[in-house]
């Protein structure tokens, strides 16, 4: 029973939870950076290029017979695509984070060596 309880324990610390959660959204998020290159940009952006190379989607292209490097073009859209989006996010929390450290802290009250200074000095008279 020790090692069950061990990867309860294990299973359960918020790191853990954390990083699933992360990786499921990642995913998720994946299949919507995709949908948004497909459907968004390449129909947008890439139609005329895609038309003059009598193709519908960029994964099409290929170059010297099968080096399907429209797989490649679309994938490196996507990584920029979502490197942006996560820059501007991790801005918008640094953004967040220096508007909390910004905020004045409460002011500070006399420290215990004060206080015992003063009650000497109240002895002494």
């Amino acid at each position: 029973m020790g090692m069950i309880s061990e990867f309860k324990a294990f299973a359960m610390k918020g790191n853990v939870v954390d990083l699933a959660i992360g990786v499921i959204i990642g995913g998720a998020f994946g299949k919507i950076v995709s949908s948004f290159i497909e459907d968004v940009i390449t129909p947008l952006l890439l139609k005329p290029a895609l038309q003059a190379a009598h193709l519908s989607k960029i994964e099409e292209l290929t170059a010297f017979g099968g080096v399907k490097y429209g797989l490649f073009l679309s994938s490196v859209i996507n990584f920029i695509i979502v490197a942006f989006v996560l820059f501007m996010l991790i801005k918008g929390i640094n953004a967040a984070k220096k508007k909390e450290a910004a905020a004045p802290a409460a002011p500070a009250g006399p420290t215990q060596e004060q206080l015992l200074a003063e009650i000497r000095d109240l002895l002494k008279k």
